[in-house]
């Protein structure tokens, strides 16, 4: 196991379990998010081969310090869905 992978915590992460599986997933949704396209979670989920859950836990994830302390928008869309995207310094936002 990585050490990139103790990085994650909660009452139910078990590192030999988690570990690896979460570090991939989190790579994926930062690598999917930060071309600065809104996306939705189901959009999301298909690309990054997770569920709606996982990878909006990822989202939170990259907010977080130890993972970049990312700016993640979001914006709502319709019927209870909302479109996120990682904030990117280097364009003004629309």
């Amino acid at each position: 196991m990585t050490q990139q992978a103790l990085i994650f915590d909660g009452p139910t992460f078990e590192p030999a379990r988690d570990g690896e599986r979460l570090t991939i997933q989190l790579e994926r949704v930062r690598s999917i998010v930060s071309d600065g396209r809104w996306i939705t979670l189901a959009q999301l989920a298909r690309r990054a081969g997770g569920s709606e859950a996982s990878v909006s836990a990822r989202l939170r994830d990259l907010r977080k310090f130890r993972h970049g302390s990312h700016t993640i928008e979001r914006r709502y869309v319709e019927n209870g869905v909302w479109e996120y995207r990682m904030a990117d310094l280097n364009r003004s936002i629309a």
